[in-house]
């Protein structure tokens, strides 16, 4: 199998060829000494190439002097120590992408002690099965990493020790280990983390994420198997998390991304209320909106209405503060027909803000479900009437004919009559989305645009 020297040369050349002299040329014009097919770049990327190893150290170092960014993902590298001689020789990487490369095996003290790696910034080592004291040796010679992504390690707990630990020290009940936590910071620098798709179980495993990394903003862990945000207490084991609350190691958490996990009541979504400093989250896919027996739109007001601090919700743009106060209105009336046993505390908090408001004969959180909207497209405008729950995909199909082209030639931008001055218009990129989600009210106008005449203007202009 080749050494990352040995592919570097395959792909940019083993000397780089120099092109001939120009004195005797009549014209001067600038001729780079070697082709850019030659020259090694700031961004180097050379996945799939089988290397296992590092190279000629001296050369290596020549040729890699100015490489930024290495991208050395789905290789054969096994051993730290060709990790290191790597780095060693390419002092200026701040970006290093690790990927599918098998790197279980430890990483020696000897290799730990190497001077530290001041430039690293952001570390990928995604699906390498990584053990946890490499993780604490690596964090340890790299000072400056802001960025890690551990994801798809088949990790089912968090050990930052720095000590091996026995899997018969880990609860078979609750998959916590049975050994002394620490709660002490680890890395101070680190400000994001992906954890995504591991198999961990327990929230206080997660917790022990925060409080190694004291300053962390930023959180993936989706696709992993928590089914509460409670640090539980085990009976098995004995622990009982003392008066831990799910947010104690989450200070400065600003982005937490729990996709697809089991969590499957309201009262976790009560427990993220109480984040200090979280703006933005991602909730899509849990079994709770399985057995809500609702729409997506209302689903999504009684989040808001439950989580005051959050901008921004399963991705897209901030909450407006219309949508915020007609969530909560609707809160309040959504539950004031429930019994008060099963009203949340979130809902005497919003009668205090709001007053206990005029019951509804029908409390239906839907969007209005047909809306008459303007189309216009180039001179011609056109009113009709159209169902909210169609998607933009469907929509612009129904409006080849007023076009005169098909609906893939198509861009299409939605005004809202009342940011119309201020906001613009918001081009509806996404095919699956429905239109209710625009918050689409009757006199809004939709443009149609083609992606055809921007080609065309593009071209002309280059």
């Amino acid at each position: 199998m080749p050494s990352l020297l040995e592919a570097l040369e395959r792909k940019y050349g083993a000397k780089g060829e120099v092109n001939p002299s120009i004195d005797d040329m009549p014209v001067a014009i600038f001729v780079p000494k070697r082709s850019p097919r030659l020259s090694v770049p700031t961004l180097l990327v050379l996945n799939d190439c089988d290397i296992d190893c590092a190279g000629d150290a001296c050369i290596l170092a020549d040729k890699c002097a100015d490489v930024v960014e290495l991208d050395l993902a789905n290789n054969k590298l096994t051993e730290w120590q060709e990790v290191f001689a790597i780095l060693e020789q390419t002092p200026r990487v701040r970006f290093l992408n690790l990927s599918f490369n098998r790197l279980s095996a430890q990483i020696q003290a000897a290799q730990s002690l190497r001077p530290r790696l001041d430039s690293l910034s952001y570390l990928v080592l995604n699906s390498t099965y990584v053990s946890w004291p490499s993780v604490h040796s690596l964090l340890k010679a790299l000072p400056a990493l802001e960025e890690l992504h551990l994801s798809l390690n088949e990790y089912c707990y968090v050990n930052l020790t720095g000590q091996e630990v026995d899997e018969k020290d880990r609860c078979d009940a609750c998959s916590r280990l049975n050994v002394a936590d620490v709660t002490e910071p680890v890395h101070e620098q680190l400000k994001k983390l992906h954890f995504s798709g591991n198999p961990v179980s327990s929230w206080w495993e997660i917790s022990k994420l925060g409080y190694a990394f004291p300053n962390l903003e930023t959180l993936l862990v989706n696709e992993c198997h928590l089914t509460t945000l409670e640090p539980d207490p085990c009976e098995k084991c004995g622990d009982e998390n003392g008066n831990k609350k799910s947010h104690d190691a989450f200070s400065h958490l600003r982005f937490l991304n729990l996709n697809n996990t089991g969590l499957a009541t309201w009262d976790e979504v009560d427990r993220l209320a109480r984040f200090p400093a979280l703006k933005s989250l991602r909730v899509q896919g849990w079994p709770l909106w399985e057995r809500v027996e609702s729409t997506e739109h209302e689903r999504r007001l009684l989040l808001v209405a439950r989580l005051p601090h959050i901008r921004t919700l399963n991705g897209g743009g901030a909450v407006p503060v219309e949508e915020r106060d007609a969530a909560e209105r609707a809160f309040i009336r959504y539950y004031m027909e429930k019994p008060e046993a099963d009203r949340p505390d979130r809902y005497w908090e919003l009668v205090h803000v709001h007053g206990k408001l005029d019951p509804l004969v029908s409390v239906d959180l839907r969007p209005e479900k047909r809306v008459q909207i303007t189309f216009t497209c180039g001179d011609t405008s056109e009113v009709r009437t159209v169902d909210v729950y169609r998607t933009v995909s469907d929509l612009k199909t129904r409006l080849e004919r007023l076009a005169g082209f098909p609906a893939a030639k198509m861009r299409l931008f939605y005004v809202d009559q009342e940011l119309r001055d201020t906001q613009g218009p918001e081009e509806m990129k996404y095919p699956t989305k429905q239109l209710y989600s625009y918050n689409i009210r009757s006199g809004d106008e939709i443009i149609i645009d083609s992606k055809l005449k921007h080609s065309i203007s593009a071209n002309s202009t280059a």
